[in-house]
């Protein structure tokens, strides 16, 4: 289910104000093994998604819809609040952070190009074509 970008700007920020607060109330957790600093770094990479989503809404309530993303100043943006975060946890986290931030950012990519772009049409040439030999 579809939401505006006003709700949308509204739960993604609560989202993301909760999943920060929860990464500081649990550092030590996450730090005290490897495992848990690779699922610190994946808390990071979720708070990039959720960030890159608060800020792409609050974009197209201020300059209407349509407004599209771009790689340096949202997506970077996002990024290092992520990197911050994730090392304010542990060092480790922030590398995982970036990695699965990547991907996650590669698959969100592709999703859109396939919802929002248009297809194109091959040229197909207009007249007869002779075989030379």
């Amino acid at each position: 289910m579809a939401t505006s970008s006003n709700v949308s700007f509204l739960l993604g920020l609560t989202m993301s104000i909760l999943l920060f607060a929860g990464m500081q109330m649990y550092k030590g957790l996450l730090s005290s093994s490897q495992p848990m600093t690779i699922l610190g770094g994946w808390l990071g990479s979720d708070l990039f998604i959720l960030l890159l989503a608060t800020i792409n809404s609050f974009e197209n309530m201020t300059f209407g819809k349509g407004f599209q993303a771009k790689l340096i100043p949202e997506v970077a943006l996002a990024l290092l609040v992520a990197m911050i975060s994730s090392g304010l946890v542990h060092r480790v986290c922030v590398t995982t952070c970036v990695i699965f931030s990547l991907v996650g950012l590669y698959y969100i990519n592709k999703l859109s190009i396939g919802k929002y772009q248009a297809p194109v049409a091959m040229a197909t040439p207009a007249g007869k074509s002779k075989k030379r030999n």
